[in-house]
């Protein structure tokens, strides 16, 4: 794989620091992978863009999924992610997330993470959409992902893992070979480095989580700019099936003009028994599936969205008054206190509830160690694109899958350095260029992007819709090249510039795909071609970006997710 040369305008580096490997991101992937590197005796860096817990793992209210009940086994588990993943999941990813699930998530107990547990000790298990057993295990009621993110940074704290915090990863590093050698990145703050330094390392692991933030309404945290796609296209790295957004069916309804980080209702909510009413008191959700509440996530928001239009409504009610204070007290202290901060007692009243962009199930394009098209970049997380989740994530495998990817990259890279010493160099990058090849936007931009592409690339999508979308994109990207090719004027280099440059690189690959999958699939709903068409589109969609800043797109030839070696002849968009 040919790099694009393209990199963000920035300083140069002032400072660097040498590994031989370094994480980008300090959610539940990225700190299980650098535990893992540093056991195995590698010189480990963790680079994450704001403290080690203020990713989106802490933000995780529902559980981790693995077969840890009885009579509940891996093949079931496989079984309902495949039907969840709607004919587009790479079935050995699959296979090695279910049968190796089990044991990554008692080595995170034997780390230092507390489950909730029954008074003899047993692992309480609940059900969320999509799960034909209760397999979820879940701590303090709803803060899983805090409880796991404590544990895990605990013991990267106590095993002296070296951290830099603070710090947005701005671009890759690569030798002539083309091979990994670290990553560029800008330290906000004091400590004891500050601005644009590198990590120079022949193993770069990221772990930088969503893009939630390129639409308007999102559960995910302010940090979730893509960044990690954003590097790794202009990298030259491919990435796959991006126009997978998952939009969470039951987020609380703050306004229809509410921008940001919104409270998320985890859908283990319903898998306790609330139910989905409109303003009637209605349960829309029955007859529509099976399962009824508990259908698999993209169902469930479809049914929201479209009662919300049959009703002429803003949004739906999520109903569990009959749990009663004291269960909602100890089962989801977390979402019944955000409730209350805004007004809504769920005790008395029923919850008011509309979908926003959650999780993206596509991203840098993997193999089924987390190798990527860039010898020595790996990838791992919400950021990856494993094929485990296909065009629908099966509710709480994201953990599930951070934890045992993580685990896979660590074992290859020590494995490559046992056997092939390929780690004992010294990281020798090509020389940083002087002259800036990309040009920022301003901070602005990031709220024009996000209501861009909530209006056009949102929930519900159209050819037309997309086709407004992208024009308006390919408007803010134009502009911005021209201002710096006639007379070389670009924004301020900042985080504020660098973010809002990464959100508009998301959004063209995400709608690009949008455009070219003419089907409604999983989480990707086209309203003008309302059937799933098996027979033109079981394939997954792969772009990169070319050194003109133009994307290169192309579907896979069958169903199987494709290895990581550079794919062939991509059309030009």
């Amino acid at each position: 794989m040919t790099s694009t040369g393209i990199r963000l305008h920035a300083p140069a580096p002032g400072w660097s620091i040498t590994a031989d490997v370094v994480v980008v991101g300090s959610g539940v992937a990225g700190l299980t992978a650098a535990l893992r590197c540093e056991a195995a005796g590698l010189r480990t860096v963790v680079v994450t863009k704001a403290r080690l817990d203020d990713g989106s793992t802490r933000w995780a209210q529902g559980g981790i999924a693995a077969a840890l009940g009885e009579g509940d086994t891996p093949e079931q588990h496989l079984d309902d992610t495949l039907v969840a993943g709607v004919g587009l999941c790479d079935e050995e990813a699959v296979r090695i997330l279910v049968t190796e699930g089990p044991d990554a998530v008692r080595r995170l107990i034997e780390t230092g993470a507390q489950f909730d547990a029954s008074s003899e000790g047993r692992l309480e298990l609940t059900r969320e959409g999509g799960h034909h057993r209760r397999r979820i295990a879940h701590a303090g009621g709803d803060a899983t992902g805090a409880e796991i993110s404590r544990a895990l940074v605990e013991a990267v704290r106590a095993r002296g893992v070296r951290t830099v915090e603070n710090a947005l990863v701005l671009d890759l590093l690569t030798d002539a070979e083309g091979h990994t050698a670290g990553v560029t990145l800008h330290v906000m703050g004091e400590g004891q480095h500050d601005g644009v330094g590198a990590v120079h390392a022949p193993a770069v692991v990221l772990a930088t989580g969503g893009m939630g933030q390129v639409f308007s309404a999102t559960t995910n945290p302010s940090v979730s700019t893509g960044d990690g796609v954003a590097l790794a296209l202009r990298a030259g790295v491919e990435v796959s099936d991006l126009e997978f957004v998952q939009f969470h069916p039951t987020v609380l309804f703050l306004g229809a003009d509410a921008e940001g980080q919104q409270p998320l209702v985890s859908e283990a909510v319903r898998g306790e028994g609330a139910h989905l009413v409109d303003a009637d008191g209605v349960r829309f959700m029955l007859g529509r599936h099976e399962l009824a509440e508990l259908a698999p996530r993209d169902i469930v928001a479809k049914g929201i969205m479209r009662r919300i239009q049959e009703r002429d409504a803003e949004h739906m009610f999520l109903d569990a008054r009959h749990f009663g204070a004291e269960m909602w007290e100890h089962r989801f202290p977390t979402i019944l206190a955000a409730c209350r901060a805004h007004g809504i007692d769920p005790v008395t009243s029923p919850i008011p509830v509309a979908p926003a962009a959650h999780y993206a199930s596509g991203g840098v394009r993997t193999d089924s160690r987390g190798r990527t098209t860039v010898p020595g970049l790996y990838a791992c997380g919400e950021v990856a694109c494993t094929g485990v989740h296909g065009a629908n994530r099966l509710a709480s495998n994201s953990l599930l899958e951070g934890l045992v990817y993580a685990e896979r990259i660590a074992a290859d890279i020590a494995a490559s350095h046992a056997e092939n010493g390929l780690l004992t160099r010294v990281p020798r990058p090509l020389p940083y260029p002087e002259t800036p090849e990309h040009p920022l936007l301003t901070a602005e931009a990031r709220f024009t992007i996000q209501r861009i592409m909530t209006d056009g690339a949102g929930v519900l999508r159209s050819a037309g819709s997309l086709a407004k979308a992208a024009d308006q994109l390919q408007r803010l990207h134009t502009d911005a090249r021209d201002a710096l090719a006639e007379n070389g004027k670009t924004a301020e280099p900042g985080v504020d510039t660098w973010e809002a440059t990464n959100l508009l690189c998301v959004a063209r690959v995400l709608v690009a795909a949008a455009r070219l999958r003419e089907e409604t699939r999983g989480c990707h709903w086209r309203e003008d071609r309302p059937e799933r068409d098996d027979t033109a589109w079981r394939r997954h969609i792969v772009v990169r970006l070319n050194p003109d800043r133009s994307l290169a797109v192309h579907t896979t030839d069958t169903t199987h997710f494709p290895s990581t070696l550079p794919s062939q002849a991509p059309q030009e968009q």
